[in-house]
């Protein structure tokens, strides 16, 4: 049976990223089928030793691209990428503010040597009075409200995973396939600009609205009023911590009928959701000591049967087991560069009967940079004269 191409094949990308935001939204663009060509200076991209909270960043977002390393501070590296620019669709980048200006490489001076190229910048800010300023995704979870939100009260708190780094590469995303659909109708490219801060504020938006509607400043999520009666974690017979949401009529009739808890059902003060919510310290108080009653799988079935939402405190280590997460090729077997394997989520979308998953492991670098530059035109004592020079790293095979 043969496969059909990927949404996105015949589409090429070159990605001059680092770190997060840009890896990222390349990565959407490699797993649904685009030729992504990495191009990273000679010394690598940064996360490939970067420790600590970041040790797996690099393996995470750079599968299916292919890597060339160059320096582009030199008279030939330069040559090398407009000839490769000639050639593309996309190039993304997500450099200081006017890195690549200042290298010859904005969108100005690209655009000349191919009209339909779109040219996307992901930064730290939109243009305004902070554009030049330098970002990144905690600096910016405390200027947009993130941080204040997440935390309690005194004690702001970074989300536990780059957030905007990622939302922030996925409007980047969005923004390029606009202007490629766009290209189709006009046939030329544009430039496409995605930012750090303006995606944290967005995701603030609802808490900004919130205040207009109430008059009254939002809490911190630990501080939060809910909407619901009960929201929240509770601990099982077997000292697991499980998040159990009543969110509707049905769910609270559902439960109190389940666990003989009848005559709830009948309190003339808690027969709507607004009456149980005000009713919350009263309700909450009866439904801790039920859940201590029993253990986390039997609790669990019973909310699964009755479909009311519930889910248990799991940690990273706990998903690579995850039998929903093991379904089909929702995990892809990623080799690390200390020669180990694991599974890591795949894209999370399903697209017809695409295989949305691994064609190529992340690179070594300037694991391709030969057969880039053969593909891109050039000839092989050139290509060899450059690597000898140091112009280019190409990996030797292993």
């Amino acid at each position: 049976m043969t496969t059909p191409p990927l949404p996105l094949a015949g589409i090429k990308m070159l990605e001059l990223g680092h770190t997060v935001m840009g890896p990222s939204c390349s990565l959407v663009f490699a797993d649904l089928g685009a030729d992504v060509i990495k191009v990273e200076p000679l010394e690598g991209e940064r996360t490939r030793q970067t420790v600590g909270f970041g040790a797996g960043m690099f393996p995470t977002y750079n599968r299916n691209k292919r890597s060339i390393a160059l320096d582009l501070k030199s008279d030939a590296g330069k040559t090398i990428l407009r000839k490769l620019v000639t050639q593309a669709d996309v190039l993304m980048e997500n450099f200081g503010y006017g890195t690549l200006d200042r290298l010859g490489f904005g969108y100005d001076e690209l655009s000349k040597l191919n009209p339909r190229i779109v040219y996307c910048s992901l930064k730290g800010f939109l243009a305004g009075p902070y554009e030049q300023r330098p970002a990144l995704d905690e600096v910016v979870q405390y200027m947009g409200g993130l941080a204040y939100m997440t935390g309690p009260r005194g004690q702001p708190l970074r989300a536990g995973a780059s957030v905007v780094d990622i939302m922030g590469g996925m409007f980047g995303v969005i923004g390029i396939l606009a202007a490629l659909r766009e290209r189709d109708v006009t046939g030329r490219g544009q430039k496409v600009q995605s930012a750090l801060f303006e995606s944290t504020t967005y995701m603030m938006a609802q808490h900004m609205a919130g205040q207009v509607v109430t008059g009254e400043e939002p809490p911190p999520m630990p501080h939060k009023s809910s909407s619901w009666a009960i929201y929240e974690t509770f601990t099982t017979a077997d000292d697991r911590m499980i998040f159990i949401a009543i969110t509707s009529d049905n769910h609270w009739r559902g439960f109190c009928k389940e666990f003989k808890l009848d005559h709830l059902l009948i309190d003339p003060e808690l027969l709507t959701n607004p009456q149980r919510v005000k009713a919350r310290g009263r309700i909450a108080p009866l439904v801790k000591d039920l859940v201590a009653q029993h253990t986390f799988a039997d609790l669990g079935a019973t909310l699964e049967r009755l479909k009311i939402p519930y889910a248990p405190l799991a940690k990273p280590a706990d998903l690579f087991d995850d039998p929903h997460l093991n379904h089909g090729n929702r995990m892809v077997e990623t080799l690390f560069p200390n020669g180990k394997r694991a599974k890591l989520p795949a894209l999370p979308l399903e697209i017809g009967d695409h295989n949305i998953g691994l064609r190529l492991q992340p690179p070594r670098k300037g694991e391709h940079s030969r057969e880039l530059l053969r593909e891109a035109g050039f000839d092989a004592a050139q290509i060899e004269a450059w690597i000898a020079g140091g112009v280019v790293i190409a990996a030797e095979k292993s």
